[in-house]
């Protein structure tokens, strides 16, 4: 082969590989929806299931489900007005639900009124009460359940911080929340279910959710309540299935702690925590 033609076939495969990397350029520009992002090492490519992904609205509360919609999206000062009213709706405080299972209780009683606590159940709710003193945060109120356990473990705890109004709430009596999964063994008509799941749920809704932009501090509310109440909230909140709240055991007047965050965020800080009781008071 001649240099002439050494060089003419040079330039070939250049302008070739130019070419056909203009067009992959090209390409990747126009379709960046088909384009493999690449995040830090934490997050990779990983991509989440269905039933993984964090809903940011699961209050209702996020921004721009709070504010009128943009009806010109080309207009300079609706835009600017648009992120005002956003930024007016944006929480800046954390609120946080202290929510205490009721100590043990008399498992004999035919009524409501004879499920009283048994004198362990007194020295358990007891204990708890001191244990919500020691930490002494700015507390806003105690609300019970109506039912007579709770009623009595809420006015113990709330010896320890006498300060505190005690209120009481139907909505977080003990019941049937869901069907577990996975199902237990013994019958439960299915009408528990419909009628408790929805008194439970709307417990849920009153009680969770994030702060208010008029809220300027934290908060902390003590929830005195139920196993199955309890264990269902938690489940609600952290957005696990809420048929898997059988799997979850805690101690009498044991100690849950759940932060609700500005941004929507939830974290579990403790499940059934009985770390300050001695063995002889630990009791499920």
């Amino acid at each position: 082969m001649g240099a002439w033609s050494r060089f003419m076939s040079k330039k070939f495969v250049t302008a070739t590989a130019i070419g056909i990397s203009g067009v992959a350029g090209y390409w990747f520009s126009t379709n960046p929806s088909e384009r493999h992002t690449v995040f830090n090492s934490f997050t990779t490519n990983y991509e989440p299931s269905a039933c993984a992904r964090w809903d940011f609205n699961w209050d209702h509360r996020e921004p721009s489900s709070l504010v009128k919609p943009l009806k010109e999206s080309n207009n300079p000062d609706a835009d600017k007005d648009y992120k005002n009213a956003m930024e007016k709706k944006k929480g800046r405080a954390t609120r946080h639900l202290i929510l205490v299972r009721h100590g043990q209780y008399n498992l004999e009683g035919e009524t409501d009124a004879e499920c009283i606590l048994t004198e362990l159940g007194r020295k358990q709710a007891s204990a708890t009460g001191e244990r919500l003193k020691s930490l002494a945060l700015p507390y806003d109120v105690i609300v019970r359940s109506t039912m007579a356990r709770a009623q009595e473990t809420g006015k113990i705890v709330g010896r320890s911080l006498p300060d505190l109004q005690l209120k009481d709430c139907c909505l977080l009596e003990e019941g049937a929340p869901i069907p577990p999964e996975p199902p237990v063994g013994h019958w439960r008509p299915e009408a528990s279910f419909f009628q408790d799941g929805a008194r439970i749920e709307s417990a849920f809704r009153k009680y969770f959710y994030r702060a208010d932009a008029t809220q300027k501090e934290d908060s902390y509310t003590i929830i005195v309540c139920h196993a199955n109440v309890i264990r269902y909230f938690v489940c609600r909140a952290l957005q696990v299935p809420a048929e898997a709240w059988l799997r979850i055991s805690l101690g009498h007047a044991s100690i849950s702690w759940v932060s609700i965050y500005p941004n929507g965020r939830v974290s579990l800080r403790t499940l059934g925590d009985c770390g300050h009781m001695p063995k002889e008071l630990l009791t499920r």
